[in-house]
Parts: C-alpha cells; sequence; structure tokens
C-alpha cells in the first residue's frame, strides 16, 4: 500500500481565542479525489489552507499536523513550515485551482508568462523550454487556438476558458495533489461539466490526487470518492461517496441533498391569465463597440430577440456566459442602450429618457450582494436609499416604518437594520438585496443570477422566498439563470438564449417536458445527475 499523498491529523485552527477547526482527522490517497462540502462558515476552505499552509491571517494559529508526500521526493510537514520550505512545495508538490480565476491570474501578464513562472521556479527550465511546456499544457486542458492564447491576457478569455488555464498553471509541475476550492461555482452548467469531465481525465491520465471543495454535493457526486461533510469546524460525516448519498447519517447531510437543483422539481402555482402583458419587448438589438489593435468592431450581443411577461407570472431567461441574458436586464434597467428594438412596461415605452415614476417601476437583483451593498452602509439605510430619493413612503408613515415592514417581508428581525453588509451572511445580504428592491413596490422584478453565489441549502431558502413573495404580492418575475433545474422550480415561461439569439421559448411545462433544440437538450444533460458517478461506474 502506498502512502497517502496528504495525511491530515488532529489538525484545529484558532483565530485568537476562538478555535473554528476543531481536530480533523483526513488523508488523501494517490488518484483518488475526496470532496470536502459543507456550507459558508463551515470551515471548509480554512481547513485545506491551514492543512497546506497558506493560512495567513493574523491572530491565527494552526496545531496537529499535515504531511505531503510525493514518492521518492519524501514527506514535508506543513504545519510550522518555514517560508522557504512552503515555497518549494506550492507549485512543485501541491496545485491550487481557486473559486474566481479572475482574481487568481495577473491582468498585465500573458497566459504563457503566468504559466512558464512555476516551470522556471521550480524546474529551472529555459524559457524557450518552459514555453514549449505552456503550450502542452493550454492543449491538455481543451483551450481553443492555444499558440495564439499563449500570447493573449486574462481579460480576452471567457469565464471557463481563464477556469481552464487556472487547472493548466496548477498542474504545470506535475503535484502530486490537485486542491480545487470551488473552482466550478460561478460557472455556467455546460462549462462546469467540461471543467469536472477535464479534471477526471487529468487525473487519469497523470495520477493526480484531488482535494474537491464544493458546497454543492451534486457536483461533489461527479468527482468525489470519499466525503468529508464539514459543519462549524467539525466532522459530521467522512464515508465513500456512494454510501454517504444513498444512505446519510447525519441531518445536516441530509439538508444538503435535498437542497440540491434537480429536475424534475414542480413550478410555480399557474396564474390567472386575465392579468395582461406587463413587459413587451419586440426586435431588441444591442451592440458593443470594441477597439483593438486591428481596428474598430462590434459585439453582437442581443439579436432581435423578442418576449412577454404576463403580470403575476415568471419569466426564466438561461443561457451560457455570453448569451445575452444580463444585457437585457441592462437595457431595460438603463444601464445599456439598445441598437435597435422597443421594450414598454403596461404600455409605457421604458427605453430611452424614462420619467423617475416609471423607473421606479423596475427593480433588480443582482448576483453578488456583498458587491451590490455598500460596505458602509448599514442595512436600513441601504434599504431607505430608494425610499428617500422617491420620497416615499406617502402614506404618512416613515421611512424607518417602511424598512421594519420591509426586514419582516424578507424574514429577517427588525434590528438587522443596523448591521453592515460584514455582518450578515451571504443569504442575509442577498434577503437586504431584495428588500431594497421592493422598496419601491416595482411591477417588474428582475432577478439577474440572483442565487447562483449562494451555498445550495441558502439558495433553496431565498428561492421559497421568492415563491412566496410572489404569491402574497402578486410580483412579475424577469429570472435570469443559467441553471435550468433553478430556473423550473421558479418559472412559468422559459426563454433560452445562444450567443445574443432565442433558440427556444416555450411554457416552462411544455419546454422541459419535450425540448426541441439541441442547445437546450445540453444544457439540461449538464446538470450534475442525482447518483454519484462512482455509483455508476461500480454497476458497469
Amino acid at each position: 500500500m502506498s502512502a497517502p499523498v496528504l495525511q491530515v491529523e488532529d489538525l484545529r485552527v484558532a483565530i485568537g481565542r476562538r478555535e473554528i477547526v476543531h481536530g480533523l482527522t483526513f488523508a488523501v490517497e494517490p488518484e483518488a479525489t475526496l470532496g470536502i462540502v459543507g456550507e459558508s462558515g463551515s470551515g471548509k476552505s480554512l481547513t485545506v489552507l491551514a492543512a497546506t499552509g497558506l493560512l495567513d491571517a493574523p491572530g491565527a494559529r494552526v496545531t496537529g499536523s499535515s504531511i505531503v508526500t510525493d514518492g521518492e521526493r519524501g514527506a514535508v510537514e506543513l504545519v510550522g513550515a518555514r517560508p522557504r520550505t512552503l515555497r518549494r512545495v506550492h507549485g512543485d508538490r501541491i496545485g491550487f485551482v481557486f473559486q474566481d480565476p479572475t482574481t487568481s491570474l495577473n491582468p498585465l501578464l500573458t497566459l504563457e508568462r503566468q504559466i512558464t513562472e512555476s516551470l522556471e521556479a521550480h524546474r529551472s527550465l529555459t524559457r524557450r523550454a518552459a514555453a514549449g511546456r505552456a503550450l502542452e499544457l493550454l492543449e491538455a486542458v481543451g483551450l481553443p487556438d492555444p499558440e495564439q492564447r499563449l500570447r493573449a491576457y486574462p481579460h480576452q478569455l471567457s469565464g471557463g476558458q481563464r477556469q481552464r488555464v487556472m487547472i493548466a498553471i496548477a498542474l504545470a509541475c506535475d503535484p502530486a495533489l490537485l486542491v480545487a476550492d470551488e473552482p466550478t461555482t460561478a460557472l455556467d452548467v455546460t462549462t462546469q461539466a467540461q471543467i469536472l469531465e477535464l479534471v477526471r481525465a487529468l487525473q487519469r491520465d497523470r495520477g493526480t490526487a484531488v482535494v474537491w471543495i464544493s458546497h454543492d454535493l451534486g457536483v461533489i457526486g461527479q468527482v468525489a470518492d470519499d466525503v468529508l461533510v464539514l459543519r462549524d469546524g467539525e466532522a459530521v460525516e467522512h464515508r465513500d461517496v456512494v454510501e454517504l448519498t444513498d444512505d446519510p447519517r447525519h441531518p445536516y447531510t441530509r439538508e444538503l441533498l435535498a437542497a440540491r437543483p434537480r429536475l424534475g422539481v414542480p413550478g410555480p402555482p399557474a396564474v390567472d391569465a386575465d392579468g395582461g402583458v406587463l413587459l413587451d419587448v419586440v426586435g431588441l438589438d444591442v451592440r458593443f463597440p470594441v477597439t483593438s489593435a486591428t481596428g474598430r468592431s462590434f459585439v453582437h450581443a442581443v439579436d432581435d430577440v423578442s418576449f412577454q411577461v404576463r403580470r403575476g407570472t415568471t419569466l426564466g431567461i438561461v443561457g451560457e456566459s455570453g448569451s445575452g441574458k444580463s444585457t437585457i436586464a441592462h437595457v431595460l434597467t438603463g444601464l445599456a442602450r439598445p441598437t435597435a428594438g422597443t421594450a414598454t412596461l403596461a404600455g409605457q415605452d421604458v427605453l430611452g429618457r424614462v420619467p423617475a415614476d416609471l423607473r421606479r417601476r423596475i427593480a433588480m437583483v443582482m448576483q453578488d450582494p456583498f458587491s451590490s451593498l455598500d460596505p458602509r452602509m448599514r442595512a436600513g439605510e441601504s434599504i431607505a436609499e430608494p425610499l428617500r430619493a422617491h420620497r416615499l413612503p406617502r402614506d404618512g408613515r416613515s421611512p424607518r416604518e417602511r424598512v421594519a415592514e420591509l426586514l419582516e417581508l424578507v424574514d429577517l428581525p427588525a434590528d438587522f437594520a443596523g448591521r453592515y453588509p460584514h455582518e450578515l451572511s451571504g443569504g442575509q445580504r442577498q434577503r437586504v438585496s431584495i428588500a431594497r428592491a421592493l422598496a419601491l413596490e416595482p411591477d417588474l422584478l428582475i432577478l439577474d443570477e440572483s442565487t447562483a453565489s449562494l451555498d445550495v441549502s441558502i439558495q433553496a431558502r431565498v428561492l421559497d422566498l421568492l415563491l412566496r413573495l410572489q404569491a402574497e404580492l402578486g410580483l412579475t418575475f424577469l429570472f435570469i439563470a443559467h441553471d435550468l433545474a433553478v430556473v423550473q422550480q421558479m418559472s412559468h415561461d422559459v426563454l433560452v438564449m445562444q450567443r445574443g439569439r432565442v433558440v427556444e421559448h416555450a411554457p416552462a411545462a411544455e419546454l422541459f417536458a419535450e425540448p426541441r433544440d439541441p442547445y437546450t437538450r445540453s444544457l439540461l444533460d449538464a446538470i450534475p445527475p442525482e447518483r454519484p458517478r462512482a455509483a455508476l461506474e461500480r454497476a458497469g
């Protein structure tokens, strides 16, 4: 039996006087994948950062043992290791892929330079040899036109392409262990499926061990052999992935499994069609100018798109990144100007110069609640800001009273009005964002990937909240997402977009029962199945 690639014993992490991670013990075997799952704040990333010597927080103390081995090159204790030792290990024996490749990649360096850095540092390759190796890596991770991409910069790639580059960098020195920390959370389901398959293929070819961190047991089921479930820094279960999925022992594990987005969940209740059409979009066209070294060109972001949204219903708009979903939302809210087309809300034009009373009838909830809320303003101030701007409410109530009502509406205590965004969880911040959007009592609420950045359990609670608010207040939603399982749960009608054009538009029940377009079927096929991959492989 070969030794584990990573052996962690009684790992404890304390910040000041408070212990955050409580005596964790686990091992990662060669060529195997350990999945670590839990909600935000469960200690997933903190555990792996501490175990690999990357934790650098003021007042942090790490005790226990974490040993990385790599065949004939020996074993290294990472807890308490000197910076020189850690620099030798990171990138050489351990590669890292983090959630957001945009912040992980240097925007000032070409892809070639970012890949060759570790090769020159750890393998002492010449610049020419390192460049050849960089080309091989980009080909291995399936990046299109790899020779041209070597000279490209990160901003010239899509999100999925940037993540492929991060994987290439992580694998440059053939590490024994690859740490993947939520690497697909911000990606479309189709791109996520491609990244999952890419990592599995590279693991088969190179024999790399993997630690995959996620909040989604559906994703974990497609990559992991064993699963460690964390809650508040403690291990509540650590078992084979098939056994854990088929027979979860801990209530928290069952909660995570139940929260996974899945197809077949009943959609929202039917709405009386007599409400009429609220939003009518006809022939919408959006082109953005792009200036490059070869001259000026245009990106056709939205190409002749038309649709209607009936009052009190939800239209789901789904597609990959770059399909034009968010551009439509930006046009309707005045953040982008269309090249052609019309859009009316209850018969009134919402493009061009729009009166304030009409503009406030369309509200929007963004994807990331942390960046959409001012960190210097308390939650109550953020909710009250649009009320003061429009001199509301006009029935004699004070803005403070209205803020308390809105917090109650989204199931938050009134005293949360005094908290800053950093004092709230991700789900609580999104509830504040929803309360802020509802402050002006809009006719149309645009939800632009509003649950994509949340844990699956928190996402499930926010989706339930939105459905309740729609039933109680008669709200009309434009629900933008890339996950068809979530769209099915929320939508009465579905619009599928690809490269700026509509490829399918049908009632939700009809579209999910019999999708007509191959692209729609590919989106459905990309949703992780309920059964773990290992279960299907063992069944033959």
